[in-house]
């Protein structure tokens, strides 16, 4: 495994007191880039899942990558208004304020087995609502994948006793 560059912290973004990791070095780097997402297609590829979930706009960064790695769909999970055709609903509460995610109605068939990913596990909100649209479209969210985890945020403990890889944790 190479050493991958350090993360960046950005104070008061995208509002005052959030201290938002950002990912954009390790996407920049060309290896670290490649040897993350196959680590995750790597936790994928044991759980046998039919098709990547991911919401917008980073888990799309980390998502596609995977699937396309894998060969099979990516299911893209967008804000409001983003998809064209006919979609399903979850509002759903972040650490900074609330928001909203939409899925194609018939984006998964029933019984499909559905990673999700994301560039980052806080406090779990995303991912959540993320995992029920899935259950409300027929699928079975099969595992979560993350590249960075916030441990003192303990969004872990809301997922339930799902298999999770996250690929760094950040105590604080």
């Amino acid at each position: 495994m190479q050493a991958r560059p350090p993360l960046r912290t950005v104070p008061d973004f995208p509002r005052a007191g959030i201290q938002f990791i950002d990912i954009t070095p390790w996407l920049a780097d060309g290896p670290s880039f490649r040897e993350a997402i196959a680590e995750l297609a790597d936790f994928a590829r044991e759980l046998g899942v039919d098709a990547v979930a991911a919401p917008e706009a980073r888990g799309f960064l980390v998502g596609a990558p995977i699937a396309a790695e894998l060969g099979i769909g990516f299911l893209p999970v967008r804000k409001p208004g983003r998809l064209p055709y006919r979609s399903i609903r979850r509002d759903y509460e972040l650490e900074y304020g609330s928001a909203a995610l939409e899925l194609h109605v018939d984006a998964i068939k029933p019984g499909q087995r559905v990673l999700v990913v994301d560039d980052l596990l806080a406090t779990g909100g995303t991912v959540l609502a993320t995992m029920d649209l899935i259950r409300s479209a027929g699928g079975v969210t099969a595992g979560l994948g993350f590249l960075v985890e916030l441990t003192f945020l303990s969004g872990r403990k809301q997922l339930g006793d799902l298999p999770v890889c996250t690929l760094v944790q950040i105590d604080a």
